[in-house]
C-alpha cells in the first residue's frame, strides 16, 4: 500500500500488487495521514491509519478501511496528534494507539460505526496512546524485520533553526536481504522546513559490510523477496535481485522505473460497493 502525498495536505491511497506492479489509484484525503502511525492487516484487506483536519467532528481521529478507499468503516475520535494509529496482530485483533477508557466499553464507536463481531480491539501496550510517531513505527519495523544498530547521536535546532532535530550521526536501522546482502535506512535529521519531515538516506551492504549502492535522498526502501524496492522524488524503483553486478557496471541504468507519481491530482473517487463493508 502506498500513501502518495502532495501537496502537503492532499494524500492519496494506492494499492501496490506485488506480484505484477501494477497500481490501483484510489481515494485521495485532504488533510493529514501519518503513515509510520499505519498497518496492514496480513491480509491487505483492512488498513488500519490515523489522520487529521483539525477541524471538523473529530479533528483527529483512527480509522478502520477497505485499501485503497480511506472511506472509514470504524473510527475512533483521537482530538490531538498524541498516539493514534494501530497495529494488526492477526487478521481479528488490533491494538489501537490510544488511551482506554474507563468502563464497560474502552474504545466506543460513534454512531454509525461498527466492528465485526469476530474482531477484538486491546490497547497498543501500557502507554497506549503516548507519544507521536515513537514507539509505534519502531514496534512495526521490528516486526517487519528491521533493527536499530546504532541510535546515532546528534543535537536540536534552535528557534531561528530550519530543522528540529540534525543527526551528527545518523540513526541507522538494517534489515537482512538475499545472499547476504544488507538494507540501512540511515536518519539524517526529522523536522524539516519545506521537505520531507525525515530526512533519510538508504544503501545496501554486502556481507563483508562493503557499500553494494548509495541511495541518498530515498523517503523508502524495502526488499521483496531479493529485490530491491525503494522511493525517491515521487517515483518508485525496483531494483531485481539478478541485477545488482549490472549495477556495478551501470549504475542507476539498472533501475527499473515501476511509476511516476508527480504528476496526480486530486480528483474525487466515491466508495465502491466492497470498500463500504468488511
Amino acid at each position: 500500500m502506498i500513501f502518495r502525498r502532495g501537496p502537503s495536505k492532499q494524500v492519496q491511497l494506492i494499492r501496490w500488487n506485488l506480484r505484477d506492479d501494477s497500481f490501483e489509484h484510489g481515494q485521495w484525503f485532504k488533510g493529514r495521514i501519518y503513515e509510520r502511525r499505519c498497518d496492514l492487516s496480513p491480509s491487505g484487506r483492512l488498513l488500519v491509519y490515523f489522520a487529521s483536519k483539525q477541524h471538523g467532528d473529530f479533528v483527529t481521529w483512527t480509522a478502520l478501511s477497505r485499501p485503497p478507499f480511506f472511506t472509514a468503516l470504524a473510527l475512533w475520535p483521537k482530538g490531538d496528534c498524541w498516539g493514534g494509529g494501530g497495529m494488526f496482530e492477526d487478521e481479528r485483533t488490533l491494538l489501537l494507539n490510544h488511551r482506554p477508557q474507563e468502563g464497560r466499553d474502552p474504545f466506543p464507536l460513534p454512531t454509525g460505526f461498527q466492528l465485526p463481531h469476530h474482531m477484538q480491539v486491546r490497547p497498543f501496550g501500557r502507554g497506549s496512546g503516548g507519544g507521536e510517531d515513537e514507539p509505534i513505527d519502531g514496534v512495526l519495523r521490528q516486526r517487519d524485520g528491521w533493527q536499530v544498530i546504532d541510535e546515532g547521536a546528534g543535537e536540536t535546532g534552535g528557534l531561528a533553526a530550519h530543522v528540529l532535530f540534525r543527526f551528527t550521526r545518523p540513526r541507522v536501522w538494517e534489515k537482512p536481504g538475499a545472499s547476504g546482502r544488507r538494507l540501512q535506512s540511515l536518519l539524517q535529521a526529522i523536522g524539516r522546513d519545506n521537505a520531507a519531515w525525515y530526512s533519510l538516506d538508504h544503501r545496501v551492504l554486502d556481507r563483508e559490510g562493503a557499500v553494494l549502492l548509495d541511495l541518498p535522498g530515498t523517503d523508502w526502501a524495502d526488499w521483496d523477496g531479493g529485490d530491491l524496492v525503494f522511493a525517491r522524488n515521487g517515483c518508485l524503483y525496483r531494483l531485481v535481485k539478478s541485477d545488482f553486478r549490472r549495477y556495478a557496471q551501470e549504475g542507476e541504468k539498472a533501475f527499473r522505473l515501476l511509476h511516476d507519481f508527480t504528476r496526480a491530482r486530486f480528483a474525487p473517487l466515491a466508495p465502491n460497493a466492497d470498500a463500504l463493508k468488511y
